[in-house]
């Protein structure tokens, strides 16, 4: 490991907004916030532009950036605290972990920008889109909660089209082009680096909204078409 590398993860330690593989968080983030606002997640936050982004326009609510990379998470941390965002968090973990660090219902919603495709079928289930995930967020979130991707991938947005159909679950905005929109949304107009990097090769950047199911998912039962290419693969 790089020397700048050690360096962030010895300094990530002592911010007081960065969080590493914390214990007994469950139902007490309004005390790490000392207020009663709603918590957003934004998973896979990387350096946290999103996070910070959505902090900026809503002041009277948390966020909280979650990522296993401290590289990256110093950055958004370090931003945060130069511009006194007491309303933003970092949180060092597994996505697949969360149930470990919130309660039933304590996630007011979910944004989920510009991941990892994984654009091989064998390895679909790694997602943040696949029912096995919307099975893991789906008891941490509040009524009404909500689920948003933004991608330059075609593959996960078409992905995430046939999980929102296949799971039952409720789609609100399903924008395929959100630079072709005539004005495009404010919690839209954030942009990431790495964003930025895909609109100067020209992709079309995709949005989806979504509300899961009240009644509880089963991950194992949800066929998808392209479970096909899938089958007998990893559970």
């Amino acid at each position: 490991m790089g020397q700048k590398k050690l360096e962030r993860f010895a300094e990530i330690e002592t911010f007081p907004n960065v969080l590493i593989y914390p214990e007994g968080m469950q139902g007490k983030w309004h005390e790490f916030f000392k207020n009663n606002h709603p918590v957003t997640l934004e998973l896979a936050c990387g350096k946290g532009d999103y996070t910070l982004g959505l902090a900026r326009l809503s002041k009277d609510q948390n966020f909280i950036g979650v990522d296993l990379k401290g590289n990256r998470i110093w950055r958004g941390a370090k931003t945060a605290l130069e511009e006194s965002l007491s309303n933003v968090g970092f949180l060092r973990t597994q996505i697949d972990k969360l149930n470990n660090y919130f309660a039933p219902g304590e996630i007011k919603d979910i944004w989920i920008t510009f991941p990892d495709p994984f654009l091989r079928n064998s390895k679909s289930k790694k997602r943040l889109t696949h029912p096995k995930f919307l099975q893991l967020f789906q008891p941490l979130l509040a009524p009404g909660a909500t689920i948003n991707l933004k991608t330059d991938s075609p593959q996960l947005y078409t992905f995430t089209q046939e999980v929102i159909s296949a799971a039952g679950c409720t789609l609100i905005e399903d924008i395929p082009d959100v630079y072709a929109l005539p004005e495009v949304p404010p919690l839209l107009k954030i942009q990431t680096y790495y964003e930025g990097m895909h609109l100067a090769d020209g992709r079309t950047i995709r949005f989806l909204k979504f509300q899961l199911p009240a009644t509880p998912l089963d991950w194992r039962s949800i066929k998808l078409p392209s479970d096909e290419a899938t089958a007998g693969g990893e559970d």
